[in-house]
């Protein structure tokens, strides 16, 4: 039995990461991928998606997503990601077709033609989900189930004071899709930056993935390793040493296990006017909004045991390759 999931992504440093350990687990099935503007322009995560899919042999659809929130401007991280989402990364030219639907119309036309059984993976905003949501509303009972990354809990933000990247981007998406998932049957997963930054890349995984870049000789190997190189001197440069917090991994790999992480129920919502706060994620512990959880907040990351379950996976799938 495959795991079939379908991903949208900004990619994107971490986003590849997390791609690779994908195509690498033989008990997962990539069943499409949405490039969604966001670390990037959606011009560049696409690419990027093109040529790590191809490289990956992945030969699922992909398709590009909008290209700007719901409501705002969008805004880019090229600072932390490069100016091609890959760091220090050369890519080739894509050598495989985009998937002609729009990203919103791909996630509908998925989880259509199998309900029940497909999960989704949200690595970046969310608004090619909530696009998603207006072709059909069903969506949250016809997943089997959805995992997101993003939002901080009691946790300070990587993009605002208080709010996280993926969601400050586009919050109205992702209050619409929080809503929307209230009444799924089972509730989202979210890795917001509490799980996610108790995770730390430090210099000997970065040695790690350069030997397995020179271990398997394979492209893609070389290309997470010096889009890494670019991510620990960003890191660096905001003060947190020679170090790197990848996210997105953490949040594929609890989806595929279940492992590395537990869970508490938690009511969450997006604050949209607040003048300092917009696009916090606010969660209700003492229950003062009289509403049933509607996430499951992953805790207590087991850190040394996931990077080295990462790692491992890499280097055996990229070696398989």
């Amino acid at each position: 039995m495959t795991f079939p999931l379908l991903v949208d992504c900004d990619t994107g440093i971490d986003d590849a990461i997390a791609l690779t350990y994908l195509a690498c687990r033989e008990d997962v099935e990539v069943a499409g991928i949405v490039s969604t503007g966001g670390n990037v322009p959606v011009e560049a995560v696409h690419r990027n998606n093109l040529v790590l899919t191809g490289l990956l042999g992945l030969e699922v659809p992909v398709s590009r997503g909008a290209g700007a929130p719901l409501v705002e401007p969008p805004m880019y991280a090229e600072d932390t990601h490069g100016p091609t989402g890959l760091g220090h990364a050369v890519l080739p030219e894509p050598e495989r077709e985009e998937d002609p639907r729009a990203g919103a119309q791909l996630w509908v036309d998925l989880a259509r033609e199998r309900p029940g059984e497909l999960e989704g993976l949200v690595l970046g905003p969310h608004t090619n989900l909530a696009l998603a949501l207006e072709i059909e509303p069903e969506l949250p009972r016809l997943l089997r189930r959805l995992h997101i990354m993003g939002g901080a809990i009691h946790h300070r933000g990587n993009t605002g004071p208080t709010s996280e990247w993926n969601v400050a981007v586009d919050p109205e998406a992702a209050q619409r899709v929080l809503a929307a998932f209230s009444g799924a049957p089972r509730r989202p997963v979210l890795g917001s930056l509490e799980a996610t930054e108790a995770v730390r890349f430090e210099p000997a995984t970065l040695e790690a993935v350069e030997g397995i870049a020179s271990g398997t000789g394979h492209p893609v190997a070389r290309i997470i390793a010096d889009a890494l190189r670019f991510y620990f001197a960003f890191h660096e440069s905001d003060g947190f040493g020679w170090m790197a917090h990848v996210h997105d991994p953490i949040v594929a790999i609890h989806a595929v296990t279940g492992d590395f992480a537990a869970t508490s129920p938690l009511a969450v919502d997006v604050e949209l006017t607040g003048t300092l706060t917009r696009g916090q994620t606010v969660g209700d512990v003492l229950g003062r909004w009289g509403r049933e959880p509607n996430v499951d907040v992953l805790r207590d990351v087991q850190a040394e045991a996931l990077v080295e379950h990462l790692l491992s996976t890499l280097r055996e799938g990229l070696s398989r390759d």
